[in-house]
């Protein structure tokens, strides 16, 4: 894709705008990232990536790729070989022979065609999303806060009273419920009760939680910009026939899945492990197409835990392991963690108990 047009680009440093935190005119350095050389920089990585993509600009508005870079205003985030700033004109930035711009995935049409470029329009992904894969000690305290957020609301929610309240009450609930411990922003909130249970995405509604229905509750928030999602399964009263069976071999598959999370693991190994679980219990057809993603900046990246994603962990990714099954009209169960890859396996970084069916 391209867009006509075209307009004289002034040089770096004129003063239209501040360079980024971090990130002097001219190309300074900013935060260390994972993966970058050694004595390198998160920018340094970064336009080192582009170049080896032949990528000759990064326009980025807010999104998870703008603040992966320092990006804290409301305009655009343009990275060049010689500039990293923040602008309210993108293409005034991008040099004037630029033949491959890399644009964010979350550039929303009307932006994308406001852009007066003689380039070619490329995702900004391709370049940033295996910088992201790996996270900094930094992050990975941010996301672990967001888990332990969660985890804490899930644990306090046992304790609430179910029956007769609706899914939505009972999500506005634990909503405000989160943003009280800390997390600056809700990302979501699920709450499903019996039939509901077997919907990966129903949105809580006005259904009438009773006596007999399986329960999932899932919460996802934000920590200083690093997100998690923890996510747990119970039953009002007694749980439904056969409950108890399929949920069984969800924790069953939860376990293989942490199990098999180690550095030089492929993503798809840990999918297949869960999988054998879920298959050799005759549920295998209802089982989610994947086992979980990479969480961070966004809730949902990079890598995926599904067959034929073959990206090979490193230590330092931060995943949500999340195996569940859905039994159409009847219910599904559906458990959530977030780990982080260590030397030795998976480290938990919720420290929340898998709730049992005790009533």
């Amino acid at each position: 894709m391209t867009t006509g047009g075209g307009r004289t680009r002034p040089g770096a440093g004129d003063g239209r705008s501040p360079a980024v935190a971090g990130a002097p005119e001219g190309g300074g350095g900013s935060p260390a990232v994972a993966g970058a050389p050694e004595g390198g920089g998160r920018l340094a990585a970064v336009r080192a990536a582009m170049a080896a993509a032949e990528v000759d600009a990064l326009v980025l508005r807010p999104s998870p790729d703008f603040r992966f870079l320092g990006g804290s205003g409301g305009g655009f985030l343009v990275v060049t070989p010689g500039v990293c700033e923040e602008t309210g004109e993108p293409d005034l930035l991008v040099p004037a022979g630029a033949r491959r711009v890399g644009v964010d995935p979350e550039m929303r049409v009307r932006e994308l065609f406001g852009l007066s470029l003689e380039a070619e329009l490329v995702p900004a992904a391709a370049v940033l999303a295996p910088l992201r894969l790996r996270k900094e000690p930094d992050e990975v305290e941010a996301v672990a806060r967001a888990a332990q957020a969660a985890a804490a609301v899930l644990a306090g929610a046992r304790e609430l009273a179910w029956f007769g309240a609706t899914e939505r009450a009972m999500a506005r609930r634990l909503a405000g419920m989160l943003l009280e411990s800390g997390c600056e922003e809700v990302l979501s909130v699920v709450v499903a009760a019996g039939e509901h249970t077997a919907r990966p995405s129903h949105p809580p509604g006005d259904r009438v939680i009773n006596p007999g229905d399986a329960l999932h509750v899932s919460l996802c928030g934000r920590w200083d910009g690093y997100c998690a999602e923890v996510a747990r399964v119970c039953a009002v009263a007694e749980p439904p026939d056969d409950f108890e069976a399929m949920y069984s071999v969800v924790l069953a598959a939860h376990a293989a899945a942490r199990r098999a999370v180690r550095p030089g693991a492929a993503a798809s190994e840990v999918a297949a492990a869960a999988r054998e679980v879920i298959d050799g219990s005759g549920y295998g057809r209802f089982a989610a197409p994947h086992a979980g993603r990479g969480v961070g900046l966004s809730h949902q990246e990079g890598p995926w835990l599904r067959a034929g994603d073959d990206t090979l962990l490193e230590a330092g990714m931060t995943l949500c392991v999340e195996p569940a099954i859905y039994v159409p009209e009847l219910f599904g169960a559906r458990v959530a963690d977030v780990v982080v890859c260590a030397a030795d396996g998976a480290a938990p970084l919720d420290a929340g108990a898998l709730w049992v069916l005790d009533r």
